[in-house]
């Protein structure tokens, strides 16, 4: 597969025109399968921003921004400024291509900063809470 000779456009959400080497795919994504031209895959999706060090966890120390990973809209603020939160809790629940993603603490800590609120459209890469 030559990357240079790849394009990708949605074209409407969760629907991708996907083009590789000049031929053509239609790609699906709901959930954990894709399909493509009709075939269907059973995909499992890893998030590598979770990824953890042996000996350490991620982010352990430190002032943590909870970010938003796509673009999409708050449905639920789980959290207020000077709450104590544990690792794993969740701060905030955002809705994007139909689905709800609860993002969670990486670590215990205290919410510092809660800048989302009930439905608020954010961007990819917003902070929504900081964790000190």
């Amino acid at each position: 597969m030559n990357v240079d000779a790849m394009n990708i456009v949605e074209t409407e959400p969760g629907v991708y025109s996907v083009i590789v080497d000049g031929v053509s795919y239609e790609v699906r994504a709901a959930g954990s399968e894709i399909t493509v031209n009709g075939r269907a895959f059973e995909i499992a999706i890893t998030d590598k921003r979770r990824w953890v060090r042996p000996g350490g966890a991620a982010g352990s120390q430190g002032r943590i921004s909870i970010t938003a990973p796509m673009p999409g809209k708050v449905v639920r603020v789980l959290v207020s400024a000077g709450d104590e939160v544990a690792a794993g809790q969740g701060i905030v629940v955002v809705e994007a291509m139909k689905m709800q993603n609860e993002l969670k603490s990486p670590r215990a800590g205290r919410v510092t900063t809660v800048n989302a609120k009930e439905n608020d459209s954010v961007n990819a890469g917003a902070v929504l809470a900081v964790i000190d």
